[in-house]
């Protein structure tokens, strides 16, 4: 910080004070710290998962691995009988392979062998002889966690500025991240001065009192993400007042109380004004907080607080809880329950009660609660992605889309998004935001992929600032037919950008596929992105084009295709599926296959458009993201795939 004019002893207003605070140059640095050392941390940079979870199809259920076809004429009456090929425990790995008329008893948690497709649960079995009889049918899938079920490689799994709970670290734990990179806690000197004052637990004698400052300083600093480090108590004695300033000049900020007013004992701003610096404000146009200081020791910021602890944490909370925040990583403020109305029906399972996570979503009529997909046992996405849990009632087997709830949150302190963004996925989204933290770096949004179809709902009902959507119509026109079809009014669509979407394949192309028939035709396993994204939306379109071409019905056509109900949640997923051999192709967007490096097969250029309700058009934070959006900068920052282009920006009113 360059030498500054010394406000000594006259008022300032409440900006220029804050502007003094905000001219302090300290970096933001960062750590490495174990994930048992990590809770409450700040998270210094974005993590995607590298493997998936679970890394192989596993049981979720005590019983038998078994070819699902042979048990459709199970009953009761009439029992399947197969022949028992061995046993695999959890943990254990078998290269057994189970055929038609066999059966591998498998425990929870253990590896799906070769040839299985379902797990008949064990209290629908019997046992005799080397043989097992089957007592009730079971369909593909059944009692399996297939791999990549509850985190799919390539998923974002915590972003930058999260500050972890359990959940987050044992997601991080989950695939198998020993370490986290976090901004280092700023370390806070704290003092209090005064020969009136006395420590809590002393005896008080007559004409003192308790130092209170020192303690809710201390805890404020430490809610606020700092590393608060009590000096202890100076009487008003110059000599004592000095070296308890050059013992905290060892750490990155002072906080002191007291000894700051008019008063012949109030000797703190001269005592600062001796150093090189000194004091840079003394007394601000406030109340209460009137003879606040702000000074300057060898670069190292210092505030003088007043010793009324009212005053003391009002001056606090207004001047330095920002500053201290800001450095830390955190943002804003939280609280622990609150009223939320569902947005879809959910059904539940009679005779227990349940507990379901859920997002907050600000809305027209107040909070509207997003159940988050994979709250199945085993899942811990779920949690790490969520605000905070409703109960439903055991003897309750659907609550209603709209109904009213109560969400227990995960944290003692809300923050709420300044930008709410829920549909289609892109990075491009990822680089706009970026841009914006670039000028704000205390920007927070949420954003929730649910497809462009999700994202439209989620503008009618209020709930999203902002939807990404590429809906292809019939017609070959984007958006707009749907935009009609769905009865969407009160909203506008803002042109976006270009992508490139195509099949991802593995570098070389092993199967030499060039086109979705290719896919049909050769048996590549795939992987498909969620239901009700645009991307999924555009394969089923090829595929019933192939189906037409062959002479089969989709239906058909898609069960024969390996892997076409197995969904990821992004673009990223779909090519670090394929990265890792466990899918030959899969839908998405160029900008991830150069990404890792993948071939690419172009299939169509699409329009990725914004929708935005027309209220809250003119939001700032909606101006900021449409500035940055048909700005230079983002054109030249988008990645190979992704262009801006003639109609960028262009507004369609609906």
């Amino acid at each position: 910080m360059g030498k500054r004019k010394k406000v000594f002893r006259d008022l300032i207003s409440v900006e220029e004070a804050i502007s003094i605070v905000e001219s302090f140059q300290i970096k933001r640095e960062t750590e490495k710290v174990s994930l048992e050392n990590a809770l409450a941390r700040v998270v210094a940079k974005d993590y995607e998962a590298e493997i998936d979870v679970p890394p192989f199809d596993r049981s979720t259920m005590d019983g038998y691995a078994v070819v699902a076809e042979d048990t459709f004429e199970a009953d009761e009456d009439s029992p399947v009988k197969l022949r028992i090929k061995g046993r695999i425990g959890a943990g254990d790995f078998s290269a057994l392979e189970v055929e038609k008329g066999e059966a591998i008893e498998v425990a929870t948690g253990a590896p799906i062998p070769k040839g299985a497709n379902a797990v008949v649960m064990e209290e629908y079995t019997s046992e005799d002889n080397g043989w097992v009889s089957i007592y009730k049918a079971v369909a593909p899938g059944e009692n399996i966690m297939f791999a990549g079920a509850d985190i799919m490689a390539g998923e974002m799994i915590v972003r930058e500025g999260t500050i972890l709970s359990p959940r987050e670290i044992g997601v991080l734990s989950a695939v198998g991240i020993p370490e986290v990179e976090v901004y280092k806690r700023p370390r806070i000197a704290v003092f209090s001065t005064g020969n009136e004052l006395v420590k809590p637990g002393e005896k008080l004698e007559s004409g003192k009192i308790y130092d209170v400052n020192s303690y809710t300083l201390i805890n404020s600093i430490r809610e606020d993400g700092g590393e608060a480090v009590f000096l202890g108590i100076a009487g008003d004695n110059a000599e004592e007042i000095r070296e308890m300033i050059k013992k905290a000049l060892d750490f990155d900020i002072i906080i002191c109380s007291g000894g700051t007013s008019a008063g012949a004992g109030d000797m703190i701003y001269r005592i600062l004004d001796e150093w090189e610096q000194g004091v840079l404000a003394h007394g601000i146009s406030v109340r209460p907080g009137k003879p606040t200081i702000i000074a300057s020791l060898e670069g190292k910021p210092v505030f003088g607080l007043p010793g009324n602890p009212t005053s003391a944490l009002m001056v606090y909370k207004i001047f330095v809880s920002p500053f201290i925040r800001k450095l830390s990583g955190l943002g804003r403020e939280k609280s622990l329950e609150i009223e939320a109305r569902l947005s879809t029906k959910v059904f539940s399972s009679p005779g227990r009660a349940e507990f379901l996570p859920v997002n907050l979503v600000k809305g027209k009529e107040g909070f509207s609660a997003y159940p988050v997909a994979g709250h199945y046992s085993g899942a811990i996405t779920s949690l790490a992605e969520t605000d905070g849990l409703i109960q439903i009632d055991s003897n309750k087997v659907i609550a209603e889309e709209g109904e009213k709830v109560t969400v227990q949150l995960f944290s003692e302190e809300i923050k709420p998004a300044d930008l709410m963004v829920i549909g289609s996925h892109c990075i491009g989204i990822d680089v706009i935001f970026r841009l914006m933290r670039d000028k704000n770096p205390e920007l927070r949004f949420k954003i929730i992929n649910v497809g462009s179809s999700g994202g439209i709902s989620a503008v009618k009902r209020g709930e999203a600032d902002i939807a990404g959507i590429h809906l292809l119509d019939e017609s070959g026109e984007y958006n707009v037919p749907y935009l009609k079809r769905y009865g969407v009014r009160n909203a506008i669509l803002v042109k976006g950008y270009l992508r490139e979407q195509g099949i991802i394949v593995a570098k070389g192309n092993p199967l030499k596929i060039e086109s979705i028939k290719d896919i049909v035709e050769r048996g590549a396993t795939i992987v498909n992105r969620n239901r009700g994204s645009g991307t999924r939306i555009l394969f089923d379109m090829y595929l019933k084009e192939v189906a037409e071409e062959i002479g089969q019905s989709f239906k058909s056509l898609t069960q024969g295709i390996k892997g076409y109900n197995i969904e990821a949640k992004s673009h990223t997923s779909v090519a670090v599926a394929v990265l890792m051999g466990k899918a030959d192709a899969g839908v998405g967007i160029r900008t991830v296959a150069e990404r890792y490096g993948l071939d690419f097969i172009p299939l169509k250029g699409e329009e990725y458009d914004f929708l935005i309700p027309k209220e809250r058009f003119d939001m700032e934070k909606i101006k900021e993201f449409l500035d940055v959006l048909t700005s230079e900068t983002f054109s030249k920052r988008l990645p190979v795939g992704l262009k801006t282009y003639e109609r960028t920006g262009e507004i369609i009113e609906l």
